[in-house]
Order: structure tokens, then C-alpha cells, then sequence
């Protein structure tokens, strides 16, 4: 078994280097051929399909590059996780739970406070914040008063201490608040005790509404932080309990796992982990230091982890699944989720290039190679939209004329393509994904690229988005309107696969590069031809009769 095993850690090593090798010679090779055949008609598309491309081949590289810092850590695709093989306390100190709430559905809210209540770690002090605004007309009086005092009778059941306050910045704004209480700082708040505190916490626990953590949850987590004192947060990853009945919460679920496996565990091993707002322990020194959650992003969480890794303080990733919650469960929660996502984080970019520029000493190098990724990450809407673009006009009007040369794929891009994706599929298998499935995560990526490419120019601009709650437990399809440019982009590939016919049939030459770009504008028209797929609630394994 250990020759074995040796064996495929050779086998893996040599593969990622070949992929790495692969990857800088497509880059070479585009840039030099960028340069050396400069077009005049297409110098435009030829500026963006070498930036397209180029943010492809950068961020592949960043992601080999996190499956070798692993492998090499690991020595292996299955060793247990660091922190992992020794929990061992033998001291419990005050950690304090909470779940931020915002006039959320009772059922998914009780179910989430019992798991609280369940927890085994005995020094726990649990806390409902409730940030429902009571104050506005979102029902009738009568029913928005009985979902209030329904609120009060679950903590009050459970022992479990509610936490109000006078309502601003969403739920940054209410975590600030709920420090400022903690360190007996005056807050404009009110705090109905069902459960008596003893002592000051030194951890704070944040869960969303809708994850329901694992009893032992907290264990592990405690025990890593009181052997490395300057570590200011712990990440673990989300995982959601409708993966195996809903079609979109399960792709959704599987874009989150392939970001919380290879790449969360990277940036852990290089002090690079940001935190992503739920399943998370932080040690209340470092937040008090910084004075709390970043109030001016809707991605708080991800500007907060900047803020506190400024101030030498370190942060980690345990893959352990640990908690599991409810993921979109319809394309238009999708998407409000993606868009905040997406807008926040390139809001944030903008102020790490600043801050890169001004303070390049701030972070070591691998930090900062490891907030570029995460901050350019969505751009890859714009990338979509460019490579999809390129086939088409080239069936439909000739150009850029440089996408006929065939040559070039079989010689540079092929090799690339192949290697890189081989060892993306073939490393996620060794975690137990399934091809298929995977598939079903690539594909929600490529139809939401609008939403994307909506979100980087309102974040560019400076245009701040409103903190949207995603809806929990419903589904409900959207218009044409809504997914307009999904269906356009695919008819116009189609559009382009018909006129290339035509061209091969009359045209015969370049043969070979015709027959290249209708197999591309193919490919984009089955990515998003699948919005109508997504676009239907029905849940996996019921016909629509049944949902209705």
C-alpha cells in the first residue's frame, strides 16, 4: 500500500507540474503571437480575447497551484486535515453562538437554535440577534407582532438569550452592536436573558440563520485556537441539506465545493483564509481590535478578513463538514446570492490594488497572490462573455481573422485544455465528486455570466448594492425578461452554427477553422440552454404535477 500510494503522489506531482509547464507555454505563446501579428481590423478583439484568455490561464495556474501546496502538505489527497488529529482540551473557555436573523421563516429558525441548544461544548452562552424590522409594515400589524413574540417564546423555551437593536447596516451592523454589548460598551439595544452569562466569551461563533451545526462543532475549532494564539478566525465549510432534492441548490453546492475543498485548504495552509460569514470562529481580541465587521460592503465578512490579516493577525481553514444549511433553491435567489457576492468582492479589489500600491510590504507575496484570485475571481462573467463572443462574430462576419489558424489549437491550446481539466476532474473525484456533478457546477457558473457582468460594472462604478437576504424554502421560476440574455446569447450561437454550415458547404476554406468555431459556439449553446433546466423548480425527482 505505501509503494502504492507513493506511486499516484508521483503520478499527481508529475501531472501537475506537466499542467503548470502546459499552462506557461499557452501564455507565452499568446502574448508572443499577440505581439509578433498585430491586426489593425482586430486589434480590439484581439485585446480582449488575450485579456480573456490570460485571466483563464492565471487563475488555472492559481488553482494548480493550491492542489500542489496541499498535495505537498498532505502528501496524499485523502490524509486527515490539519487540526483534525488532536482535540484534546483541557480547558473549556466562553465561547459565545450566534445567529443573526432577519425576519426569517420560524421553522428553518427553531431548527437551526435546537442544533445550538444540542451543542456538546459546555462553556456555551447562545444568542438570537434579531434584526426584524418591526418598525416597518412588511405584514399586518397583528401577524408581525405574533412572529415577534413567537421569537421570544422560542429563546425563552430553549434558554437561549434574544438580542434586539435599533436597526442600521444590515448584518454587520448588528454583530457591532452585539460586541459593543459584550464588552459593556452603551448600545442602543435590548437583551431579553433567559440564560444566565458567567464570564466574558473569548470566541465568537457565527451561523446563518438556516446551517445546522453538528454537536461537536465547537470542539475542534476551540482546540486549534487555544494552540495558536495570534490566529484571529477559523473557517469551515458550508454544505446544504437540499444538495439531493433541488436542482439548483445542488449545483450551487457543488460550485461551493470545489472552492471549500483545494482552494480553502490552500489558503489556509498559507494564512490566507478569509472568512465567508457563517460556520466561523473568531477570537474576539482580534475583532474588538479592529473594531468589528466592515460596515461599507455588502461582502463584510471578506473586507473584515482583509482588515484583520493588515493587522498581523492569522486565520485557518479546517475541512471538516461540520455544519450543513439550505442553499438557493431557484435561479432568482441564485442570482441575488451571486450578485452580492460578486459586486462586494470587486468593490474590495478596487481597494487592494490602493492598498498593494501604497503598502506592497503589507502581506507576504503569497497572501497577496491569494487576494488577487479571490478578488478578480468575478470577472470571469466579462471572460464568458468574450470567449462565447469570439466564435460567433467569426462565423457571422470573418473575424478576428487570427481564429483561423487551427494550428495553433492542436499545438499550444489542446495540450492545455486537456491536461488542466484532467486534473481538475480527476483531484475532485479523489474527494468523492462525481463527474456529472461537477459538470451541473460549471454549468450554473456559465448562465449567471450577466449577473456577473452586471455586478463588475456597478462595482466599478461605485454603485452600492443594497444587503439583500437570500429567500430561504421557496421556488419560483423567472420570466423571459428576466433571462433574456441567457436565451439571446444561446439563439445567437445557434444562429452562428447554422451559418457556419453554410460556410463549410459553400466556402469549404479555412475548413478546419470553421469547423473549430461552430464546435466552440456548440459548447456555449449547450451551457446555456441549460437555463431552461435550472430555471425549473421542480424539485429532483418529482414531476410537476406533484409540485403543484
Amino acid at each position: 500500500m505505501r509503494n502504492l500510494s507513493n506511486y499516484r503522489y508521483g503520478s499527481l506531482l508529475i501531472l501537475l507540474v506537466a499542467s503548470l509547464i502546459f499552462c506557461a507555454i499557452y501564455s507565452v505563446f499568446r502574448i508572443s503571437h499577440f505581439f509578433l501579428y498585430p491586426a489593425v481590423s482586430d486589434q480590439l478583439f484581439a485585446i480582449l480575447f488575450l485579456f480573456a484568455e490570460l485571466f483563464i490561464v492565471v487563475h488555472s495556474i492559481g488553482y494548480l497551484c493550491n492542489i500542489l501546496h496541499v498535495v505537498q502538505y498532505h502528501h496524499s489527497l485523502f490524509t486527515p486535515k490539519k487540526g483534525q488529529e488532536n482535540l484534546t482540551l483541557t480547558s473549556y473557555p466562553p465561547v459565545a453562538i450566534v445567529v443573526a436573523s432577519y425576519k426569517e421563516p420560524l421553522d428553518i429558525l427553531r431548527d437551526t437554535l435546537i442544533c445550538l441548544y444540542n451543542l456538546t461544548y459546555p462553556n456555551k452562552q447562545l444568542f438570537l440577534l434579531d434584526d426584524t424590522r418591526y418598525d416597518q409594515p412588511w405584514d399586518t400589524p397583528e401577524k408581525v407582532e405574533a412572529y415577534k413574540k413567537s421569537l421570544e417564546e422560542l429563546c425563552q423555551w430553549l434558554g437561549i438569550t434574544l438580542f434586539r437593536h435599533k436597526w442600521h447596516d444590515a448584518k454587520a451592523g448588528l454583530i457591532n452592536d452585539f460586541l459593543q454589548f459584550l464588552q459593556h460598551k452603551p448600545v442602543e439595544c435590548s437583551v431579553s436573558s433567559y440564560a444566565q452569562i458567567k464570564e466574558q466569551a473569548q470566541y465568537l461563533i457565527i451561523f446563518d440563520v438556516d446551517m445546522n451545526p453538528f454537536p461537536n462543532f465547537v470542539e475542534p475549532l476551540v482546540s486549534l485556537m487555544n494552540q495558536y494564539p495570534r490566529l484571529a478566525f477559523i473557517q469551515t465549510p458550508q454544505y446544504y441539506t437540499n444538495f439531493s432534492t433541488n436542482r439548483v441548490a445542488r449545483a450551487s453546492g457543488l460550485m461551493q465545493a470545489v472552492f471549500y475543498e483545494f482552494i480553502c485548504e490552500a489558503k489556509g495552509l498559507e494564512n490566507s483564509m478569509f472568512c465567508c460569514g457563517t460556520n466561523v470562529m473568531f477570537r474576539l481580541e482580534a475583532l474588538y481590535e479592529v473594531e468589528g465587521f466592515v460596515c461599507t460592503s455588502v461582502t463584510e465578512d471578506f473586507a473584515t478578513s482583509f482588515l484583520i490579516h493588515s493587522r498581523k493577525w492569522n486565520s485557518d481553514y479546517l475541512n471538516k463538514p461540520s455544519a450543513f444549511g439550505l442553499g438557493p433553491e431557484d435561479l432568482g435567489c441564485f442570482f441575488k446570492q451571486q450578485y452580492r457576492w460578486a459586486q462586494g468582492t470587486i468593490s474590495l479589489f478596487r481597494n487592494l490594488l490602493i492598498e498593494f500600491v501604497k503598502n506592497p510590504r503589507l502581506f507576504s507575496p503569497l497572501r497577496w497572490w491569494q487576494y488577487f484570485l479571490s478578488g478578480t475571481y468575478y470577472f470571469i462573467g466579462w471572460v464568458f462573455f468574450i470567449l462565447l463572443l469570439g466564435p460567433v462574430v467569426f462565423l457571422l462576419f470573418n473575424v478576428p481573422t487570427y481564429l483561423a489558424q487551427p494550428l495553433n489549437y492542436f499545438l499550444f491550446f489542446i495540450p492545455y485544455l486537456l491536461v488542466s481539466n484532467l486534473l481538475f476532474y480527476w483531484t475532485l473525484v479523489q474527494r468523492r465528486y462525481y463527474f456529472s456533478d461537477l459538470l451541473s457546477g460549471v454549468l450554473l457558473i456559465g448562465i449567471t455570466f450577466p449577473v456577473y457582468m452586471r455586478a463588475a460594472i456597478s462595482a466599478l462604478l461605485g454603485i452600492h448594492a443594497k444587503f439583500v437576504v437570500t429567500p430561504k424554502d421557496q421556488t419560483q421560476q423567472l420570466s423571459f425578461l428576466d433571462i433574456w440574455p441567457q436565451v439571446l446569447s444561446a439563439l445567437l450561437c445557434f444562429a452562428a452554427i447554422v451559418w457556419g454550415g453554410f460556410r463549410l458547404y459553400y466556402e469549404q476554406e479555412p475548413f478546419y477553422a470553421i469547423l473549430i468555431n461552430m464546435v466552440w459556439c456548440s459548447y456555449y449553446f449547450g451551457v446555456l440552454s441549460t437555463i431552461f433546466y435550472f430555471n425549473n423548480p421542480v424539485k429532483i425527482g418529482e414531476t410537476r404535477r406533484q409540485c403543484a
